[in-house]
């Protein structure tokens, strides 16, 4: 039994070696399976191969001649390519991977937020000077008669307040002056029949001073004169039509430069009007509000105005009036702005250039580039946990690089800065109503 023991632990001395050995030699080749330059060499082996220049499909691995036509096999290369190893992508869940390309996109560009606040915008517009019709005066003839003298000889001829006019011959104001002259001498202390005799007068159209002409000469006069009460551009009012206030009403020269068709010797009719009259030093600017500015535009903004025959006479002013309708053969807003053109002189008919200073209310602004428009409806890309995924928004003006937007986002979403980039050319953005 001793013997027997001393056997095993002998051998367990030697085997004990033998394990280490054995162990060492199996992490020497593991090592070297490793490090084996294999790994590294290029990851192409090439193979020869010959083949027919008439029979592709005849392939030999060793020269001689095609089988079929006889003609010599010609060397042929191939190579096999290996796998190489390519670096761990980036994590992806299988759900992102499998939305819809038109709904949904992979990808890691630039982003950004929504900024929320009220900007102050600068909006151009275009119009034209016209007269102010607050300021126009219409002369009309207050008894029926002839007119024996015309003072007033062309269109737009500049008249001023208390300049003689016309001289009329009337019946019926030769009876009238007939009558008070008669009580003056008659019945002079008939005090209320001569003021009433007076009060006729008056609304006959004779001032104080021809009434007191005519009780100190005695006589009645067989034409009585017609003043102007205004100061301006007489345009015609009898027999023909009153000139408009607008600019393209004077774009015929023919028109603008004809005679009157008052003519000396014509009857008027009681009420006729007889001359419109425009005050040039009172005007409008007459501005055309385009498109999506139109709500911008309120009463009371500043506004500057360059006159493009006189640019050195740019103004400014304020927003009066807006006219709550289009005109004729127009989708633009019109803007009243009233001014003083006693001093500037600025031809009506001008066209002037405006610039409008507005304010918008507090709302979300994105760069232009990050609003993708798909016709009648607009969409941007919101920024998820695995890529971009279109959201419907509603988009208001657009100023400089920057769109405002209404509605569909908040100021804790982040969407891609280029809207463009992300969208498929051969595909169609989808987006839910």
């Amino acid at each position: 039994m001793k013997n027997e023991k001393r056997y095993f632990a002998s051998n367990s001395n030697i085997a004990r070696p033998l394990w280490f050995a054995l162990l060492a030699a199996l992490l020497a080749a593991s090592c070297t399976k490793k490090d084996s330059p294999a790994q590294h060499s290029h990851p192409e082996s090439v193979e020869i191969e010959y083949t027919c220049p008439m029979d592709p499909e005849v392939i030999s691995d060793k020269p001689g001649s095609c089988p079929i036509c006889k003609m010599d096999l010609v060397l042929k290369q191939t190579a096999a390519i290996k796998p190489v190893e390519k670096p761990e992508a980036k994590e992806v869940k299988l759900e992102a991977l499998l939305s819809p390309t038109n709904e949904f996109v992979v990808s890691n560009i630039p982003v950004t937020s929504p900024q929320k606040n009220a900007e102050q915008i600068e909006i151009e517009a275009l119009g034209n000077i016209a007269y102010d019709t607050r300021q126009v005066g219409s002369i009309s003839a207050r008894v029926a008669g002839r007119i024996e003298k015309l003072y007033v000889r062309y269109r737009f001829q500049k008249i001023t307040k208390g300049q003689r006019l016309l001289d009329i011959y009337s019946p019926e104001l030769m009876t009238a002056q007939q009558n008070l002259l008669f009580l003056l001498k008659n019945d002079p202390s008939n005090i209320p029949f001569i003021e009433a005799a007076q009060e006729k007068l008056r609304l006959l159209g004779l001032n104080d001073e021809q009434i007191k002409q005519l009780t100190q000469s005695g006589k009645p006069s067989l034409t009585i004169p017609i003043y102007s009460n205004y100061t301006g551009h007489v345009h015609e009012g009898a027999n023909g039509s009153t000139m408009p206030a607008k600019s393209g009403a004077m774009n015929d020269l023919s028109l603008l430069t004809e005679e009157l068709t008052l003519k000396e010797g014509m009857y008027l009719q009681k009420g006729e009007s007889i001359f419109t009259v425009y005050n040039p030093d009172r005007a409008w600017a007459i501005l055309s509000i385009y498109g999506e500015s139109q709500g911008l535009v309120k009463t009371g903004n500043l506004v500057q105005i360059t006159p493009e025959t006189a640019p050195e006479k740019a103004f400014g002013a304020s927003i009066d009036f807006i006219e709550p309708f289009f005109r004729n053969d127009s989708k633009t807003l019109s803007a009243r702005v009233y001014f003083n053109n006693s001093q500037l002189k600025i031809p009506i008919g001008s066209q002037v250039k405006a610039t409008i200073t507005g304010n918008t209310k507090a709302t979300y602004w994105l760069p232009s580039s990050a609003v993708l428009s798909l016709g009648l409806d607009a969409v941007v890309f919101r920024k998820t946990q695995s890529g971009f995924k279109t959201l419907k928004v509603t988009t208001g003006i657009s100023y400089q690089d920057y769109i405002q937007v209404l509605n569909g986002i908040s100021s804790s979403d982040t969407v891609a800065i280029n809207a463009q980039y992300l969208m498929d050319s051969e595909s169609f953005i989808k987006i839910k109503k």
